[in-house]
């Protein structure tokens, strides 16, 4: 009989090869101060949009996309993130102030006032949160920040400092110093509050107007203060 043939072992089908695993990117880590500023500009945006008591770590670790307890590493608690915002929006300021007077004559104290006065309306108009954070109460004491404190300070030094200038040259009329820096800080900051809380317009001053009215207002409040022909400061 023919012998058959045997059948050839059947080899074993191969495994079907994985396909290589992807690495997931590597993460950027938060370098140390870049989770602060991240905090920080998170509870900025959470007081201009539903004020200060909208303001938690928590929340704010949140919007930064960090687990909650990240945060309170640089953070320990809601008035010390709160200090940070004021802090940060007061250094913004100073900064526009020194901007502006950068530009103006050195030598006319009278004419850097105004330019002052100007810095503070233009900044305050353009960053309502910022300016809510460093001129409200409500949100924490600034007098427990020594950074808040110390930049107000200086300030409100700076203005004096121009005032007393002024006044040695002869470009003031007579009268009191500390009258003039109150008045013109109510001036400048109740200019600003009318115009970010919406009233101009019932006071008749369309949107496009509020610039020119400003330095109609400052204007009008330097004539007030300086000295007139005929007359000598005291």
């Amino acid at each position: 009989m023919p012998r058959t043939a045997k059948p050839s072992p059947r080899r074993p089908a191969a495994k079907p090869r994985r396909p290589a695993a992807r690495r997931a990117p590597a993460e950027k880590p938060y370098h140390h101060g870049d989770l602060r500023r991240v905090l920080v500009d998170a509870a900025f945006d959470l007081v201009g949009e539903a004020g200060a008591g909208a303001v938690s770590v928590r929340e704010a670790a949140r919007r930064a996309g960090v687990s909650p307890g990240a945060p309170f590493r640089h953070f320990q608690s809601r008035d010390a993130l709160l200090a940070a915002v004021a802090e940060e929006a007061q250094r913004r300021f100073r900064a526009e102030i020194d901007k502006a007077l950068a530009k103006a004559p050195a030598d006319d104290p009278l004419k850097r006032f105004r330019c002052l006065g100007r810095a503070y309306l233009d900044w305050a108009m353009r960053n309502p949160t910022h300016f809510e954070v460093i001129s409200s109460r409500r949100l924490f004491d600034h007098g427990k920040s020594a950074a808040v404190t110390r930049d107000n300070n200086e300030v409100v030094g700076l203005t004096e400092s121009l005032l007393k200038d002024a006044h040695a040259r002869g470009q003031l009329g007579p009268s009191d110093l500390k009258q003039v820096l109150i008045g013109a800080r109510a001036l400048v900051y109740g200019f600003a509050r009318m115009a970010i809380d919406g009233h101009f317009p019932r006071w008749g001053v369309a949107e496009g107007e509020v610039d020119r009215m400003a330095d109609a207002v400052l204007d009008l409040f330097i004539s007030g203060i300086a000295r007139r022909p005929g007359h000598t400061s005291a």
